[in-house]
């Protein structure tokens, strides 16, 4: 099936995100958020990442205007799914919700409508089990942030088929990434080796073993890491990286897994990282 017509749910970091290289790479793109300010600000950031990208001459304004002329929002998620051929949603990493979403989602997309998850660490199949075409649902999992980076990880559930496998690996090089097929394991394979570096990291900052600037100095300059593991913590949420934590460990039942005091700490004091201005790391806002 070739895919034109896409549904993001959500318009979050990841949503908007996504809408962005659907719509660049020639796709309808409707992005559903039942917050139209966050609706605003999701087209608001797809506007400046497209600017920057012809600033540095990767695409043309012309090609600006038009990724921008394919994306709609709309609050209404029956509506926002009428006619969608690939459904992604992108909202916070909670089992209830997506059960919700997933829930009219099978209701209201079409029946041969595919139904992604852009989630970073719950079950493809638990989620496929809220859906009446269990084979119709996969894992889509973008890295952030989605424009910059080339990795897609598609996730297949118990059921996933065979064609909704290829269809979302072959839209996935079109869209201009590479997709890697994994199984579906708690925390997939990214999260799964990343998150336990990010966790013994805030481990060793609470140890005292070192300060956070020099932990993270010792993973770039003698590992050849691009980012320190803080840092890269710091970017993708730390509210983000608990739950992950907390998925790995009760669904793999080993204590390698359990999140760091540090870093329920900080989540709970509101430190989230980049997103409010202060994590391991401060930030202006």
């Amino acid at each position: 099936m070739h895919v034109e017509r896409i549904t993001v749910i959500g318009g979050g970091t990841m949503g908007n995100g996504i809408a962005h290289v659907c719509a660049q790479a020639g796709r309808t793109v409707t992005l559903v958020d039942m917050d139209q300010d966050l609706l605003e600000r999701a087209l608001g950031t797809i506007f400046k990442n497209l600017d920057r990208q012809v600033k540095k001459e990767l695409i043309s304004a012309g090609e600006k205007e038009a990724a921008l002329g394919r994306i709609s929002t709309v609050t209404s998620l029956e509506d926002g799914v009428a006619e969608a051929q690939l459904v992604v949603e992108a909202v916070p990493e909670r089992l209830e919700l997506k059960e919700s979403i997933f829930t009219i989602l099978d209701e209201e997309a079409p029946a041969d409508a595919i139904l992604a998850t852009n989630t970073s660490s719950i079950s493809i199949t638990e989620i496929a089990a809220f859906t009446k075409r269990p084979e119709k649902v996969i894992g889509m999992h973008f890295m952030n942030p989605v424009p910059m980076m080339k990795l897609v990880e598609v996730i297949r559930g118990l059921a996933t088929d065979d064609e909704t496998t290829q269809t979302v690996m072959e839209l996935s090089r079109e869209l201009g990434k590479t997709p890697v097929e994994v199984n579906d394991f708690p925390g997939f394979v990214s999260n799964r080796v990343l998150m336990p570096m990010i966790n013994e990291a805030a481990f060793a900052l609470m140890e005292g073993v070192a300060e956070a600037e020099a932990i993270d100095t010792v993973m770039k300059l003698g590992m050849a890491h691009p980012m320190g593991p803080l840092a890269l913590a710091d970017l993708i949420g730390l509210d983000i990286c608990l739950s992950i934590l907390e998925v790995l460990h009760r669904d793999l039942g080993d204590d390698k897994y359990r999140p760091c005091p540090l870093l329920r700490k900080y989540v709970a004091a509101g430190w989230l990282g980049r997103k409010s201005g202060k994590g391991f790391f401060g930030y202006e806002r």
